[in-house]
């Protein structure tokens, strides 16, 4: 059975595509670029549907962005570098990112943020007796570099509950990126 190469739109059908995907979910204008490029019969048009994407109003990165780290912040607790990591991967422009990221934190206090965090993830568990064992205490440190918080206010937060923080210490240096989540 021979398969069919997928038929290539011209400007007018790109152009309708690119507002389908945007009336789906919010993207940023790389994003949208590069699944329009998948798409287009002409390379031409999609420089053409983005400008006239961005003129009608459908695609604004900055506001995507404002939005985007708001959402992190509120729904989800996330950090300042998990935030501005996830946005980058967006396809958003780096200064885009970081003032939409910047904005956003103006106001939060990491340490609060790391500890409404440690809450939720650890739901239903004695928190200070799980965070007693060396691992447990590794993992949520792990957690915290994935989510996006620094290593020096999340150690701050763990310190409280380590019957070694020697062991923290350690983590601290092996810690340049946050680590990936498994």
């Amino acid at each position: 059975m021979a398969t069919r190469a997928p038929k290539k739109l011209d400007e007018q059908a790109l152009f309708d595509y690119g507002v389908r995907l945007l009336g789906g979910a919010a993207h940023s204008s790389g994003e949208i670029r590069e699944r329009l490029r998948r798409k287009a019969a002409s390379m031409k048009d999609v420089d053409l549907v983005v400008a006239r994407l961005k003129d009608l109003g459908y695609l604004n990165d900055r506001k995507f962005a404002d939005a985007w780290a708001a959402s992190r912040l509120e729904n989800e607790g996330h950090g300042r570098t998990r935030v501005l990591r996830d946005l980058r991967q967006r396809r958003v422009a780096p200064n885009v990112a970081e003032n939409a990221v910047r904005k956003a934190y103006s106001d939060t206090d990491e340490t609060a943020l790391i500890e409404q965090f440690l809450a939720r993830r650890f739901r239903g568990r004695d928190l200070p007796a799980y965070l007693a064992e060396e691992k447990n205490l590794a993992n949520a440190f792990r957690r915290l570099r994935y989510a996006g918080f620094s290593a020096g206010a999340s150690i701050r937060v763990l310190k409280r509950f380590a019957k070694r923080e020697e062991v923290l210490d350690a983590l601290e240096g092996e810690e340049s990126e946050p680590a990936s989540e498994e």
